[in-house]
């Protein structure tokens, strides 16, 4: 490295050893409560076997479950390796509880991308919750990017059937939703409306904190587990944790009415893996966010505005790192791609992607395709031309790819 770059790196490693010390701290109480959950649910060698066909009887699967909704503090969970993407894990929810005529609010202004896509806020999808009936609202952020409580309470009214609650902001230049946030914002909800169904997309958040949205008061959750609670080693999948009623009308979509999860094999290998990954996962958070410090730090030294500060309170394990043009964005991605596992000499494009409006450029060097809990950086080309930075399965990889990235930088 040059010599600049190692004086930063010398620097920065100095000044986050008390951040460090604090994401210890809470990764330890988060392992010990998996850990927990594992021997309450006696897990056995057995229940590390695959299945087939239909998956009847499959203990292992029912085991999973069982630890999920202990460890996620729910009634029940769905933990599938059939669910694809958060998305798909966030659309059995919204499409297994609305029906036509409910209305569904969004209290962080629009979505996602994908999840825009998927109500159907861009374009006439065939399909979409807009298409099928449903009434989608929404209350953009305040100024300052925090909920607008004031709007909130104007805008829930009789036939609100679901908040909707995004823990990470996306691609959005602002600040995660915590526990804090999230148990402010739905005792709000619930003083307006105590019948209203909270939902909370979960993806990046989990094992952050000491306490997850079922604690904070949410009816409904889902996430990915390619994110977090993977561990870095399920190759797919995504879960559904919440209350029972509300878990098995999301199992209805899954699968079909009547059927639920009831069926559903997990082959092979598989099996072993979403155990194996579920309990490495407090640690393998535990290394993401110690590269995200890093990241925050060591580029505010370099001059970019980076978002949360190293020594910020987190809600989620997403970096977010204002390059201000596309060409930086695509340095960034193709230094952090050279700094890959898998495929360094892949040099990453911008393109079109399915569900989004802007082409979006993506460097993910990782075992499991898309795989964020390993590290990948990504963001639509379009300002404030931010990147966005996830995962890292150990913190002297995301420090490696980052030099890397730091590098190609300095040639444009």
């Amino acid at each position: 490295m040059s010599t600049s770059l190692e004086k930063y790196v010398q620097e920065v490693e100095e000044s986050i050893k008390p951040v460090y010390r604090i994401i210890d701290e809470r990764a330890l109480k988060n392992h010990a409560k998996v850990l927990n959950a594992f021997r309450r649910a006696r897990v056995s060698e057995f229940h590390l076997r695959g299945s087939t066909g239909y998956g009847y009887g499959d203990s292992g699967r029912d085991t999973l479950e069982k630890i999920y909704a202990d460890i996620f503090r729910a009634e029940k969970a769905l933990v599938r390796s059939q669910i694809v993407s958060g998305t798909h894990a966030i659309a059995l929810c919204l499409y297994g509880l609305l029906r036509s005529g409910d209305e569904l609010l969004s209290v962080q202004g629009e979505p996602y991308d994908t999840l825009a896509t998927m109500i159907g806020l861009r374009g006439k999808i065939n399909g979409s919750l807009q298409d099928m009936g449903v009434v989608y609202r929404q209350v953009d952020l305040a100024d300052d990017g925090s909920l607008d409580f004031s709007r909130i309470g104007q805008a829930i009214g009789p036939k609100t059937k679901m908040v909707t609650l995004q823990r990470s902001a996306g691609y959005r230049w602002g600040t995660s939703l915590g526990i804090a946030g999230l148990k402010k914002a739905i005792s709000f909800i619930r003083s307006r409306k105590p019948d209203t169904i909270i939902f909370v997309d979960n993806c990046y958040g989990e094992f952050v904190e000491l306490e997850e949205p079922i604690e904070a008061g949410a009816d409904l959750v889902a996430g990915s587990l390619i994110k977090n609670p993977g561990g870095g080693l399920a190759p797919t999948g995504g879960y559904v944790i919440g209350q029972e009623k509300f878990v098995d009308l999301a199992a209805g979509r899954w699968s079909a009415p009547g059927v639920g999860g009831e069926i559903g094999p997990c082959n092979g290998n598989m099996q072993r893996l979403l155990f194996q990954g579920l309990f490495l996962a407090p640690h393998t958070v535990a290394e993401a966010l110690k590269g995200a410090v890093f990241a925050a730090l060591f580029f505010e030294k370099l001059g970019y505005r980076v978002l949360p500060a190293y020594d910020d309170h987190r809600g989620d394990t997403v970096q977010s790192i204002m390059l201000g043009s596309p060409e930086k964005m695509i340095a960034f991605c193709r230094g952090l791609q050279k700094g890959s596992p898998i495929d360094s000499h892949v040099v990453p494009m911008p393109d079109d992607m399915p569900g989004y409006n802007d082409p979006v450029i993506m460097a993910a060097g990782t075992f499991v395709q898309g795989a964020t809990s390993e590290l990948s950086a990504d963001g639509p080309i379009r300002p404030p031309y931010a990147i966005y930075l996830q995962g890292g399965l150990s913190k002297e990889y995301v420090k490696l790819a980052l030099l890397s990235a730091a590098r190609e930088l300095t040639n444009v």
